[in-house]
Order: structure tokens, then sequence, then C-alpha cells
């Protein structure tokens, strides 16, 4: 573990150990029955502290063992020499436990309950359960300790993952959110100038037209009535390159056709599991469609195509745009399960949904018609009157 991650109270329990270790070698030192024994309890010392100060023992699990057989080794020594050694294996197992990888330090802390055992016999103490509890017991503790710590730290980190990932999941979902936003206000902007604008400038320009025809050629009012019909002209011309530009990207690369055949592209990554295959067709003569127009029929065509992605477990699915002398149409077909279109209420979740298709279409003159039923597929439908002046 990084020991720049360390909480307060782990700087506290680190802090504990060094104090218990001191204070367990200068029991060893005092209570030892020869100059050596205090000599190898200042050695062994002298080895925990290098190991506590040494930059690669925290950082390099190969530096760790390292140290570790060091700190084992004085500590044999020093158990060889004096039995208050054994002592000493409390704080060994936790080091054990915390610097090596469990695979090592479970077998490193068997190692060293057993040594405690075989010193208390070996200077000659008698036989109780109190031998051979004291350090297995110690060493079970030890193990519970820091190994529930660790499951606990590594259950903590999760959650710290969880949370960022969901912090920047609601970042990437509120970009989206502006994203649609700005999209359908760009989409409405277009609508309106449209409805409005260009079609108040076109008709003035229709009057002014009309009006040039009934007055004299030489009427005074004639050159001023042309300067206004020009100045309509252009400024249509100008209303019109406002709503090209509030278009939707789908449209800025190329005509409908091409944006509904990309539209059929991506639709296999939408649903966790394959989804359906979408094909695209067109039929005959292609006309230039005013921008609420090409709007209303992408937006129908991505939200028909959305709910038998999402809803129609469809296998196969058909978008077919036709153009026919007085009106265009689009068409979505699939094969799913089907539904019965009476009983269809508003989306709780504010989803685009069939009503809402439906007007956009008769927003235009349309029509709109669903055919479905429970196993049948789904059929969607809308027509358009080819406004006047369409041309091929």
């Amino acid at each position: 573990m990084d020991p720049r991650s360390l909480t307060p109270a782990l700087r506290a329990l680190r802090v504990c150990l060094h104090l218990l270790m001191a204070g367990l070698l200068v029991l060893a030192a005092v209570r030892a029955d020869s100059a050596a024994g205090t000599v190898m309890a200042a050695v062994t010392g002298a080895v925990y502290a290098a190991g506590s100060y040494l930059p690669s023992v925290r950082s390099s699990q190969r530096a760790a063992a390292v140290w570790l057989a060091v700190l084992g080794a004085s500590w044999l020594a020093l158990l060889w020499l004096t039995p208050e050694a054994l002592w000493l294996a409390f704080p060994l197992y936790f080091l054990q436990l915390h610097l090596l990888p469990t695979r090592w330090s479970l077998p490193a802390v068997t190692l060293t309950a057993g040594a405690a055992i075989l010193s208390y016999v070996g200077h000659g103490a008698a036989l109780n359960p109190g031998v051979f509890i004291g350090p297995l017991l110690g060493a079970a503790v030890a193990v519970a300790t820091v190994l529930g710590y660790q499951a606990l730290y590594r259950e903590s980190e999760r959650r710290r993952r969880l949370i960022e990932e969901l912090i920047e999941t609601r970042a990437e979902l509120a970009a989206a959110e502006r994203h649609a936003g700005t999209l359908a206000e760009r989409e409405r902007l277009a609508r309106e100038i449209h409805d409005t604008l260009a079609q108040g400038l076109s008709s003035i320009q229709l009057l002014l037209r009309a009006a040039e025809r009934v007055l004299p050629p030489d009427s005074p009012a004639a050159g001023h009535i042309g300067r206004a019909r020009e100045a309509a002209q252009d400024n249509l011309a100008e209303a019109r390159r406002f709503v090209r530009a509030l278009s939707p990207p789908d449209l800025e690369h190329g005509s409908l056709a091409a944006a509904l055949e990309r539209l059929c592209e991506p639709v296999t990554g939408v649903t966790p599991g394959p989804g359906p295959r979408v094909r695209f067709s067109a039929s005959g003569t292609p006309v230039e469609l005013p921008t609420p127009y090409e709007v209303a029929l992408l937006r129908i065509a991505q939200s028909a195509l959305a709910n038998t992605v999402r809803h129609a477990s469809a296998s196969r699915a058909e978008i077919t745009l036709s153009f026919m002398d007085a009106s265009v149409t689009l068409d979505v077909v699939d094969d799913g399960k089907g539904f019965d279109p009476a009983s269809v209420r508003p989306s709780s979740d504010g989803g685009f949904g069939l009503p809402a298709m439906r007007s956009r279409a008769e927003s235009l003159g349309g029509t709109f018609t669903v055919e479905s039923a429970p196993g049948q597929g789904t059929a969607v439908a809308v027509s358009l009157p080819l406004p006047a002046g369409a041309t091929a």
C-alpha cells in the first residue's frame, strides 16, 4: 500500500507498532542473561529501524522480503539467546502480513509461531497449553485483523472507483442533455423561421409580383414595388440560409436519403445483445425537400427505429423513403413482437413517442399511421404532401 494513502488512524497504528517493537526489544535486552543477548537485541532494533525508514521496503515486495528475512534471522538469534524474545513474534506477524503477499505471509506467520513455541520449549520451560495457545492465538488474531482490514480497504477502493465512475457518467449525461437541448432548440428555431419569416416573405414576394402585373408600365409605383420585391427575395434567401444553418447535423453533410442510410449503421450497438439488421431503400425520383420536411422525416425515422431496437425484439427492420408525384412517404417496418396501438400511452420517461411523431407529421399537413398487432410486427408510415415548387 502506498504510505501516502494512509489515513490518520493507520498512521497512529504504525506508530503504535513501532512503540510495541521498541518496548519488547528493550524488555528482551533488560531480561537477557548475557551481554550477547543485549547486543543482539540492539542489532535487531537497528535492523528494524533501518527497514522502517527505507522507502524501498514500502514500495517493493522484493526489498520487503529481503528486509523481513534479515529481521527474522536476527530475531531467531535473539530468540536463541533469551526466551523474552518470544514476545516479538506478535509485531512480526503484522509486518509479514502487511508487507508480503498472502501466499507468502501466511507460511511466514506459521513458521514464526512455530519458532516461538520451539524456543520457549528449548529454554527449558514447563510444557502447558499456554505455550501453544499463546503464539497460535496471537497469529490468528493478527491474520484476522490484517486480512479483514485488507478486505475493507479493497471494498472502500471499489466504492471510491464506483463513485468516480458515477460522477463521470453524470457529467456525460449532463453534456448529452445539453447537446440534445441545443439540437432541439435549433430545430425549433428552424421550424419557426420557416413557418413565419420565410413563409411571410414568400407571400409578400408573390403579392408584389401580382401587383407588378396589374400596374401600368409607366406607373411611378412600379419601381418601388420592384425594389420591394427584390428586398423580399433577398431576405427570403437569407431566412432559408438561417434554416439550413440550424438544420440537424445529420443533414449537414448530405441528402435525407444519405442521413437515413447512415441511421441504419449503428443500430446493432444500441442494446446489450445483437440488434436487428436494418436495411434502407429509396424509390421514385428524389426531389429537393424543404428543411422542415427533411428534419421531420429524419426525426420520425430515428424515433421509430429507436422504438424498434428497444422494445420490439426484432431481428429485421427496413426503412423505405418513397418519392411520389404529389407526396413523399417514409415507412419503418420491423418483424418484432408488435403491440396494440390503441393501448399506447405517452412515454413516462419523456421519450419522443407515437403522439409526438404524429404531431410532427400533421404540423406539415401530412398523415401518420401505425399498423401493428401482438406477434405481427410493426409498420410506421408517414406521408407528407410535396410542397409547391419541389423539383427533381
